[in-house]
Order: C-alpha cells, then sequence, then structure tokens
C-alpha cells in the first residue's frame, strides 16, 4: 500500500533505534535519524528533536517518532497549521506497545499506523471518529478513488455520526464493504462517478481513476497547447479529471515535455508503449491513419495508447481530437486503473555522488535520488556504502576497471523505463562517471537512451573532504590533476603539472599511484617542487568518512610514493600556504591576501 514519501524514523534512545530497525525492515525506504549523543550509529543524526522534526515536518515528510507523544507533540505545536497539509505524525511507544498517529490521520497517518502496527504485532491507537464508527476515511480514499472535494467531508461525517443514513448512487466495494448507515433513501448520498457532478454538504462525490487519456503530438509542442486540449475535451464531454488514472503515449514522445506537463497537471503517472503495442490495437480504432503508420510504425497513438491501457475490456468514448499539433482520446476501464502495470514509465538516470563514505555528508538530494531508485549501479564497495538506504533494489554490482560497462547497464536500464542510481564516491563529475554517462550519449547513435531523463546529483568531493579535515588549503587558486596515465598519456599530465607549477596553485592529485604505477608521484612532486619551497604543506587525506580514516600533513620534501595509495587524495599547497600549529590541532591555509587589502586600507 503506498503511503506516500519515505517516513523517518526518529529515535532518541538506543532502545528507540532498535525498534526503529525492526519497524525499517517492514518499510522499505525508511530512515532513521538518531539523536546524536544517545543514538551515535544513526545513519543520520540529530541534536535539537524540536529543530530537526520542525524541518522534517516542514518538507512533508511523514514522521514516526520512537518516543513520548507528548514530545513530539511539543517540538511540532508551533508549525502545526493545517489538518489538510499537514504530514503524517505518529508516536509509537519505545517497546513497540503502541503506535498513535497524532496528524494526519485522515492524510496516510492512520494508514501509516497500521503498517507499523502489523509489524509490530499490535493494534493501532486509531482514534479519528469517522474511522472508528464506520470503518472509512472518507477524506482520505483508497488508491485509485479521488474525493472532488474535501470540503463538505466534516458536516457530512457530522450528519453521519449524529445518526443520518446514507445512499450509494454507484459502485465502490471499500464504501459498501465499511459499516456506513446505507439505505436506499438515505438523508445523504456519495455519488460514484465519472462525470462531473456538484458536491454539497449532504453529497459526497468521488471518482473512481477507469479513465485513461491518450496523447499524440508533433516534436516540441508547447505544453500549454496540450493541456489545453485535453482540458477542452474534458468539460465538453463533461468528464471528471479527478477520474483520470494515468495518460499513455507511444515511446517515441517519452521525453516530450508536452506530455509530461500534462500528466503533472492532472495528478497521474504518464505511460509509453512501443508501435507493435500500439499497432495491434489497430481493428478497435476509430480514426486510424496511414501516414501515422509511416511515421512511427502505428495507425494511431492516442486511441491506440488509450485502448491498450483500458484493455480488452474497455472502451473508447472519446475518439482523437486535434489542436494545431497535438491530438487526444479517452478510453474507460472497467476497474480503477493501476498505473504501475500500464506500460513503462520514461525511465530516470541519476548519477550519484554520494561523498567519500560517511553517510552525515551526502546530501539529503543524493539520498532522495537512492531512494527513489529501482535499481543501483556501481563499484561493489561504494553500493555497500548505502547501508539502508539500498535495501529492496535490484543491486548491479561491478569491480573497479569496469567503468563503461557500469554506464552502458544504467543507460540501458534507464531506457527500458527503470529509475536507476549510478552511483559514485566523491562529486560524480570529478574523475568520476557523469563524463562518461555523457561521452557515451554523445558517440554512440542510442536514441532509447537520450529519450530518458538524466541528473546529475553532486557530492562532496575528495578534495573538498580533506580540505575541510585540515582547515582551509584550498583558500585561494586551486587545480586538480589525476596521476593515472591509464587514460591520459603521461606527457599531456606532465605538461599540466609544468602549467600548474608556473601559475602556483594550490594542486589536488587523484590516482596518485597503484601497485604498479608509482613513479609519476615523485615526477609530480619534483615539477612542483621547482617553484614553492621545501617545506610546502602537503595534505595527505585517506579513506575520509570511513572507519580507517587517516589525515597527515607533511613538507613537500617529505613526499613520497610509499606514504599513500589509491584511496589516498593528495594536496599540495602553493608557495603561499602555510601550516600552523593550534591548541585544536595543525591546520593548513592559503591566504586570499586579506593582509595586503589591510595594509592598502592602511596607507
Amino acid at each position: 500500500m503506498a503511503i506516500g514519501p519515505a517516513p523517518a524514523l526518529i529515535a532518541l534512545t538506543r532502545k528507540g533505534a532498535i525498534l526503529a530497525d525492526r519497524i525499517a525492515d517492514a518499510l522499505p525506504g525508511c530512515e532513521i535519524h538518531g539523536l546524536a549523543h544517545r543514538v551515535p550509529d544513526a545513519r543520520i543524526q540529530f541534536d535539537s528533536l524540536s529543530e530537526h522534526a520542525q524541518m522534517l515536518f516542514e518538507s512533508g515528510r511523514p514522521i514516526i517518532g520512537i518516543c513520548a507523544a507528548g514530545a513530539l507533540i511539543r517540538a511540532l505545536a508551533p508549525k502545526v497549521s493545517d489538518k489538510r497539509r499537514d504530514p503524517p505524525v505518529l508516536a509509537v511507544a519505545e517497546d513497540g506497545s503502541a503506535v498513535l498517529p497524532l496528524l494526519g490521520g485522515h492524510h496516510g497517518g492512520n494508514r501509516l499506523a497500521r503498517l507499523v502496527a502489523d509489524a509490530l504485532g499490535i493494534a493501532p491507537a486509531i482514534t479519528t471518529a469517522g474511522d472508528l464508527r464506520f470503518g472509512v476515511a472518507l477524506d482520505d480514499p483508497p488508491p485509485g478513488w479521488r474525493l472532488s472535494d474535501a470540503a463538505p467531508v466534516k458536516a457530512f461525517t457530522a450528519s453521519l455520526l449524529e445518526g443520518s443514513s446514507v445512499s450509494l448512487d454507484g459502485e465502490a466495494a471499500w464504501l459498501s464493504d465499511g459499516d456506513l448507515p446505507v439505505t436506499d433513501d438515505g438523508e445523504l448520498t456519495i455519488t460514484v462517478t465519472e462525470r462531473v457532478c456538484e458536491p454539497t454538504p449532504q453529497r459526497l462525490v468521488y471518482h473512481p481513476a477507469r479513465l485513461a487519456i491518450g496523447v499524440g503530438c508533433e516534436r516540441g509542442t508547447e505544453p500549454a497547447e496540450m493541456i489545453d486540449l485535453v482540458q477542452r475535451t474534458l468539460a465538453e464531454t463533461g468528464l471528471a479529471a479527478g477520474a483520470v488514472g494515468v495518460v499513455v503515449s507511444l515511446d517515441l514522445k517519452s521525453d516530450e515535455p508536452a506530455v509530461h506537463a500534462l500528466a503533472a497537471e492532472l495528478g497521474v503517472p504518464a505511460r509509453f508503449f512501443d508501435a507493435a503495442v500500439l499497432e495491434a490495437e489497430t481493428p478497435r480504432l476509430k480514426t486510424p491513419s496511414d501516414l501515422v503508420f509511416r511515421e512511427v510504425g502505428c495507425h494511431g497513438v492516442a486511441e491506440g495508447a488509450v485502448l491498450v491501457a483500458a484493455g480488452p475490456d474497455g472502451a473508447l468514448i472519446v475518439p482523437k481530437c486535434k489542436s494545431r499539433r497535438a491530438t487526444c482520446a479517452i478510453a474507460r476501464a472497467p476497474d480503477v486503473l493501476d498505473a504501475t502495470a500500464i506500460g513503462r514509465p520514461r525511465g530516470r538516470l541519476a548519477i550519484v555522488g554520494i561523498g567519500p563514505g560517511a553517510a552525515d555528508w551526502r546530501t539529503p538530494e543524493a539520498e532522495a535520488a537512492v531512494r527513489a531508485a529501482t535499481d543501483l549501479v556501481g563499484y561493489g564497495l561504494y553500493l555497500d556504502l548505502l547501508g539502508r538506504s539500498g535495501l529492496g533494489k535490484a543491486r548491479h554490482d561491478y569491480a573497479l576497471g569496469e567503468e563503461e560497462a557500469r554506464c552502458r547497464l544504467a543507460l540501458d536500464l534507464a531506457a527500458q523505463g527503470r529509475s536507476v542510481a549510478l552511483v559514485s564516491s566523491g562529486d560524480p563529475g570529478i574523475y568520476a562517471m557523469a563524463a562518461l554517462v555523457f561521452e557515451l550519449l554523445d558517440r554512440d547513435e542510442r536514441p532509447d537512451w537520450r529519450r530518458s531523463e538524466i541528473a546529475v546529483v553532486p557530492g562532496i568531493s575528495a578534495l573538498q573532504a580533506a580540505a575541510a579535515r585540515t582547515g582551509a588549503p584550498l583558500g585561494h587558486d586551486f587545480c586538480a590533476i589525476s596521476l593515472s596515465d591509464l587514460l591520459t598519456p603521461w606527457p599531456v599530465i606532465e605538461r599540466r603539472l609544468r602549467a600548474a607549477a608556473e601559475a602556483d596553485f594550490v594542486v589536488a592529485l587523484y590516482n596518485p599511484v597503484s601497485r604498479r604505477r608509482t613513479r609519476q608521484l615523485s615526477a609530480a612532486r619534483d615539477i612542483l617542487a621547482g617553484s614553492r619551497p621545501a617545506d610546502t604543506p602537503v595534505v595527505l587525506a585517506r579513506n575520509l568518512g570511513r572507519g580507517d580514516e587517516s589525515v597527515e600533513i607533511i613538507a613537500l620534501s617529505e613526499l613520497t610514493a610509499d606514504r599513500v595509495d589509491m584511496l589516498t587524495v593528495v594536496l599540495i599547497g602553493a608557495s603561499s600556504s602555510r601550516a600552523i600549529a593550534a591548541p585544536s590541532g595543525r591546520w593548513v591555509y592559503t591566504p586570499r591576501g586579506y593582509a595586503a587589502k589591510r595594509e592598502d586600507a592602511a596607507e
């Protein structure tokens, strides 16, 4: 059962964290957030319950607090404003004996409470009157159903609780199977329809998502034109937008902004079919076109797509309508549509940087991209670092050296409609997978790859992490150079090192040595030593953010290949870089020239 965005499990004690682990096992995608000084092993940590809970609440995340209900109430009280918008908030007893939905009960909270309670083998403490009396939440219909207007629900429910009966106009098993006081001549009415129908305080109107809208368009059609065509068609036929369950089209249109803008406007998924599937519907088309067949391989896009979506027992109820550059058609299915079982979505490839390794250095955007993925592709160690975030997803592990194979598989999976996270350590655009993905897109003639949505999700790079651990060595101009000559000839690397030395950049050296390649680091040292003092500070940072992290500050004259490995990033200061000792530790910084500015101002 869908429960919306992945909930955040908040644990204030070690015992609470153990229970949070148990709940998270039953709700894949959940994150465990721990109070830092009591739950130090939590992947996401916080210092203030009030500040952290308020941040999650304002972002719309469901919250499951393993703590006293009063603690959550006091933390969130200043932010509670509108029960129609507040996300679900649950309090769970630390011993697992009680689950209490505090907020958002009619907007996913009660359903989430039942899922948590099932995981714990207990009954949830549901307190909303309608749920208790009638076994249904009238303002929180199940997936595939929409309430045309929630405003009358409060008065309607109050009338039911005071003894009014209700008549059902239409069929809905979730309503008729409950304990509503249903009669043939009730004072109240619940109408189930795909057509526009005005609700009143005595009438609730529910739309089952039985309608599919098929669309086609010329390349680059403006979204406004597509949306206007569909809205006019619905209005002219009296069909309700709330009864639309899916927008469908030909797979060649899966990257058309107009199609996705329409789906977003209607609040439904967009799904796509290949031409052969649509061509099989030709006998059922009302307006087949030989011209369309010559262009895309099927005799109808809009009509063919809705007929496939509606199924063999569905019916085309609005044949193809046209605007200047777009078409649409509407079909009705016999049952509520499950969009996840229809066609395939536009694939998405997120090239994700997870930082050096520590979970608290991973950005919220990276976490969200991993949570949204169906498939994870990457070097096995990097996928392991994802921890619980990687559970429940298809893993595609590769060894070092198989970078192109990783990228090709990620692009192939996205082209099949999967949501893929191609995982890199550090930042994916710095000596990592992003450049190779775009090189393959540029080099290979693969239109299916190019139709996928692609996003690059930045991460903290090794050079940033190394700098943060040691102060501010990158405080002035700097550059990064990889010493690996597997892909770049050594003369080119050498030329770049000499240019960096002449320009007096701080230099970050990636891939400094390997088992078979050690001479390059000594050569780089000698080139840079020709333009800066022998005591220039050098930072050796290894396995940053992981259990065996080590950071060392040495002089340039002390830099030798045996002090580093492939897991080390080397920062070599400029001639102006300085190492200082302080009670808090030893630090490196590269001044930007503020001292000179101050002297000029004094003159």
